[in-house]
Formats: structure tokens, C-alpha cells, sequence
């Protein structure tokens, strides 16, 4: 089975390099605008009053599909992609939350960006707390990955702290 998408927008940050760009969104302070095609502008009608987005998108400047990887929250077990964000995965698909900040027109202004310049977006969704929200939930082993949350929080930062750390994500 083939399975298509359509890019309806591009992703613009400040990341121009992976090493230093957020591993996660939530480790990001950095602003960004999504460029939403004109033909896909009026899907965005309703969307202001959402505090923060879902975005899916696909990662363009990957290396080539791996099973299993050593993540850069722990570059001492490698472990299956699926128990990862890494993005050298099967299928390219991203995903992040983002702060909406505003939105003019097709352009959407963000907070949070963890995505390299001119990431080619698939689609947008509203969080909804009272449907994305989830209590007792657990972690796996990022759980026992002990990291402080810090603010830029880089695979080049990660791998300066473990310079016997593999490529990972």
C-alpha cells in the first residue's frame, strides 16, 4: 500500500544545523513562523483561540532508516527507534508542540521551535488539554534517563556531556 501526503506549509526557525537545534520542543525558547500555503488559509479560521499546536512534518536532512538507535538522552544503551523520537525513522514523520503566538494572514508565529529551518509541515492540531492530557503516565526509560530540563537542549550539548556517546535522538 502507498501511503501520500501533502505538504500544506513550510516550518521557518532560527536551526540551520541539527547539533544545534532542540531536541524536543520542550526544551526550546525559540520563536518560529509556519508559512501555510495560501490554498490551505482558510483551515486556519477558529485556530487563535488554541494556546498551543500539534505539528506533524517531515524530516528532510535525515540519515538513512534505522531499527534501533542510542538516543541522546542516553548514548550508553541503544534502543528501537519506536521507544524513540529519533528521526531517522521508517516513515519521516515529526511531531512537536509549540506555543501559538499569533497568526496574520497564513503565517503563524511560534514559541518552541525544535525543527530545522524549511521543514516541510504535513499538518496542524489544536492541543486540547482535556483530550491530549494524560495522568500516570509513564516514561520508559527516559524516566530513568535523570536529565535537568534546560533551555537550548542540543544533541551537540548532550554529546559534550558524553563524549563516549553514539549518534542517537
Amino acid at each position: 500500500m502507498e501511503v501520500r501526503y501533502t505538504i500544506i506549509g513550510i516550518i521557518h526557525s532560527p536551526f540551520t544545523n541539527q547539533k544545534d537545534t532542540p531536541i524536543q520542543s520542550v526544551y526550546s525558547s525559540a520563536d518560529g513562523t509556519i508559512e501555510v500555503f495560501p490554498e490551505y488559509a482558510d483551515g486556519l479560521q477558529e485556530l487563535e483561540g488554541f494556546s498551543h499546536l500539534i505539528l506533524l512534518y517531515h524530516f528532510h536532512h535525515e540519515g538513512p532508516m534505522r531499527l534501533r538507535i542510542a538516543p541522546y538522552l542516553d548514548h550508553e544503551t541503544e534502543r528501537g527507534i519506536f521507544s524513540t523520537r529519533h528521526h531517522d525513522r521508517p516513515n519521516r514523520i515529526g511531531l512537536s508542540i509549540v506555543e501559538l503566538l499569533s497568526i496574520s494572514g497564513n503565517t503563524i508565529s511560534i514559541r518552541g521551535v525544535d525543527v530545522l529551518n524549511g521543514t516541510p509541515l504535513i499538518d496542524i492540531k489544536p492541543y486540547v488539554f482535556h483530550f491530549d492530557h494524560r495522568d500516570n503516565v509513564r516514561s520508559g526509560w527516559i524516566d530513568r534517563a535523570d536529565r535537568e530540563r534546560q533551555v537550548p537542549f542540543t544533541p551537540d550539548q548532550l554529546t559534550r556531556k558524553h563524549p563516549s556517546g553514539k549518534n542517537g535522538g
